[in-house]
């Protein structure tokens, strides 16, 4: 006798007939989902992140053959305008491109603070000039001596991100 999704009323079939496919988690309700049995729960989130995987495999095609047709473009507007990085628009039979090329800065850690000790000895704040900023490694406050980590214990806090929960076949 086939059983209801819950709060559907679609008709469930013995496994693997009532199977619910990738694209059925649209309609059906969380609930519906929630109470499915974990090997198909397994199923579907493999299936997921295999398309998941397929779409990104995509996305990057197709956004390296759009960087193809138009980078040559970008890069003679970018020289016309005398930038070596930042956004150009340029058109294309009416439609206008948009192209980005983000400048990154990286500075040397250990000459900013060496930067920051001549300032601060020259009598300045350095803080007028450099965000200064300080983190500890988890992994290495973790492998800290108990005394240690007791003296840092105040300036830490800890929070907890989104929960992640992945599904594995038990080995048989």
């Amino acid at each position: 006798m086939a059983v209801p999704f819950p709060s559907t009323g679609v008709p469930a079939m013995p496994h693997p007939d009532n199977t619910p496919h990738f694209n059925d988690l649209e309609r059906l309700a969380l609930g519906d989902i929630a109470a499915l049995p974990p090997e198909m729960l397994l199923d579907l989130q493999t299936t997921a992140l295999a398309e998941t995987a397929r779409v990104k495999r995509l996305r990057d095609r197709l956004e390296a053959g759009i960087a193809q047709r138009y980078e040559g473009a970008a890069a003679a507007e970018r020289t016309a305008q005398g930038k070596t990085s930042g956004t150009v628009r340029v058109e294309d039979e009416g439609v206008v491109v948009v192209a980005d090329l983000p400048k990154k800065v990286s500075w040397d850690q250990d000459r900013l603070a060496a930067m920051a000790e001549r300032i601060r000895a020259a009598g300045d704040d350095p803080t007028e000039y450099l965000e200064i900023a300080y983190r500890v490694p988890e992994r290495r406050y973790g492998a800290w001596p108990a005394a240690m980590r007791e003296g840092f214990a105040d300036a830490r806090s800890e929070t907890t991100g989104k929960p992640v929960f992945r599904l594995e076949a038990r080995d048989r």
